[in-house]
């Protein structure tokens, strides 16, 4: 069970914190503009009041509606209304031009959008901006669609004209928001060349630099991108968000990291740079250290739902489950006292549910996922939880009616697929193997081409002793997926354990090692079918790597095997020893021992 907690912890963990830009990592290259623009003194976390910017009106054409335009507009509208958004988008264009009023500018932009006609679209917005100049969202719309035209240069004159029109307080986010918008052009460089050429006359803005920094680590100029982010510290060195840049931008980890713990050292009060750092830790597996941030950030804000959450999952991931259970329990009580958080908290009920399970108390585990409200977006989960523990109770069709309530509320095919795979998961593990493959039948039926069904289906089927029909199935998953290595393995395991086509079988479980070479199983596998083919010093090799790679119970039962086989009777029975400790009623393992005439 703690395998079962430390493996839920590790996916918590790298789902819930982000860590520092890995060099060459493009994808997460604007994540440290996303950080709000901290002062020197971060812990008082009261929102400061938003400065108002008063917007100059666009003037609208002071003409009469007349009967024409009247017409036009109408005309226009009922044939978008049919379809014929062509002749619409004309005519409505046409009607912009001759009135020169921006909001038929813009319906005739969104009829274009509605369409999927960029470049028409493209057409009405740059009109529209002309009727408008002062309107961002005119401003805005025609920049999303430029981004995707080969025109970029074209908006350099405009983005000049607005940093100088700009307030100076809103020069530097503006600056940070045009990099962000200038990254997804096509032409990487010449959109690198407008945003170096706008900046130019505010060389003393800290955002300045941060804006050329991430425009540089975003084409692979980590030089350039290192640069600039040094000379954002230097102009302000306790923003946050200049280390942050500084250390997403860094050409190793290691530089990263003393970055942002030197400036820890000086500015301990930092609270956005000590999660990132927090974070990072968690990334690098350095859970204990991890730990301690998250404790500095919950002496600061002790009813903070992030880090109670995170040392939650930290304290299960190292075993500490009294600490985690607290942790967990506090989040949840934040959660109930602050009615404005949108949180789902099903994930820590599940974690709950588990770390009761581990006490072997199975009702509070069922209580805490009686805490889940229905129709939350872990409400699923929590449902294939339930279910789970019920079947473990050995009420299996309790276990099965979870599932059935959960499949009637969704009408998501991913989720439907999801409850079928439990259902057949719950009645083989409890030997009922007929009626799984009942039902991983009936959802064929629906989903005829889904590999996960077709690869549970061929494991019951062979459990039922159908073979034929098991390799029909597994021959179809390789039809539709070449790449799954699991269908190859399961052939040719079941191929070699009933000491059958072992050449054959051979091929198959080669084939899944090819695409899967450090899988433990499959190294398994082969080592197996080599033991079948009277190749036992080959088999050995295969198998010790495999018990190294995951001391697995039924591959230490193989392993056994091989190396009695081999007269190397006492390492045999040490091993056996090993896995008897783990599964002392292991069925693989009690009729190897039977057959081998082999008492422990």
């Amino acid at each position: 069970m703690k395998k079962t907690i430390a493996l839920l912890t590790s996916s918590l963990l790298l789902t819930a914190c982000a860590s520092f830009q890995q060099p060459g990592d493009k994808a997460n290259a604007q994540a440290a503009t996303d950080q709000k623009t901290a002062s020197s003194k971060p812990a008082n976390r009261k929102k400061a009041p938003k400065a108002k910017v008063q917007q100059q009106e666009d003037a609208l054409p002071a003409m009469e509606l007349s009967e024409d335009i009247l017409y036009k507009v109408l005309t226009a509208e009922i044939a978008f209304q049919r379809g014929q958004w062509q002749s619409a988008y004309v005519t409505m264009l046409a009607a912009a031009q001759q009135t020169r009023d921006p909001r038929l500018a813009k319906r005739a932009a969104e009829m274009a959008v509605a369409a999927r006609q960029a470049g028409e679209a493209l057409v009405a917005v740059r009109l529209w901006t002309e009727l408008a100049p002062h309107s961002d969202e005119a401003l805005q719309n025609y920049l999303g669609l430029i981004m995707l035209s080969d025109s970029v240069d074209e908006i350099e004159p405009l983005l000049t004209q607005r940093l100088a029109d700009a307030a100076p307080q809103a020069r530097g986010p503006m600056l940070l928001q045009i990099q962000r918008l200038l990254a997804r052009a096509k032409d990487k460089q010449a959109s690198y060349t407008i945003l170096q050429n706008i900046s130019k006359p505010y060389g003393d803005l800290m955002e300045t630099h941060l804006a050329l920094a991430q425009g540089a680590f975003g084409m692979g100029d980590g030089a350039t991108a290192q640069r600039e982010a040094a000379a954002a510290m230097k102009i302000k060195p306790d923003s946050e968000l200049a280390v942050l840049t500084a250390a997403q931008v860094a050409s190793n980890n290691k530089d990263a990291t003393k970055l942002v713990t030197d400036f820890l050292r000086k500015y301990p009060d930092a609270r956005e740079v000590r999660v990132a750092y927090a974070r990072s830790l968690v990334e690098q597996k350095d859970f204990k250290l991890a730990r301690t941030q998250f404790e500095t950030l919950l002496k600061e804000d002790g009813e903070d739902a992030t880090t109670l959450f995170a040392l939650g999952v930290l304290s299960a991931q190292t075993d500490q489950l009294k600490d985690a259970e607290y942790y967990l329990q506090r989040y949840l009580q934040v959660l109930s006292a602050q009615p404005e958080e949108d949180r789902d908290p099903s994930q820590a009920l599940l974690l709950l549910s588990r770390i009761a399970e581990e006490r072997r108390d199975l009702d509070s585990a069922l209580r805490y996922l009686d805490q889940a409200e229905p129709g939350t977006e872990g409400y699923l989960n929590i449902q294939v939880r339930r279910a789970q523990l019920l079947a473990r109770k050995n009420d299996i069709e309790g276990a099965r009616k979870a599932l059935e309530d959960a499949q009637a509320e969704s009408t998501n095919d991913g989720e439907q697929l999801q409850l079928l795979l439990a259902e057949s998961s719950l009645l083989r593990d409890a030997n009922r193997n007929q009626e799984a493959a009942d039902v991983l039948k009936g959802g064929l039926q629906r989903f005829p081409n889904n590999t996960d069904l077709l690869y549970d289906y061929s494991m019951v089927l062979e459990k039922l002793g159908k073979f034929d029909e098991m390799e029909k199935s597994l021959r179809r998953v390789m039809q539709l997926a070449p790449g799954n290595q699991h269908a190859y393995n399961a052939l040719g395991y079941s191929l070699a354990d009933r000491n059958i086509r072992l050449p054959e079988a051979l091929e198959l479980i080669q084939k899944a090692a090819d695409l899967a070479p450090e899988d433990p199983f499959i190294a398994d596998s082969l080592g197996w079918v080599l033991f079948r083919m009277g190749r036992a010093e080959q088999a050995e090799t295969q198998m010790r790597r495999a018990y190294g790679l995951r001391p697995d119970v039924e591959i230490g039962v193989h392993l056994g095997e091989v190396l009695w086989t081999n007269g190397k009777q006492d390492e045999a029975r040490k091993v056996w020893r090993e896995v008897s400790l783990k599964e002392p009623n292991n069925e693989v393992l009690k009729s190897t021992l039977s057959r081998l005439n082999v008492k422990l």
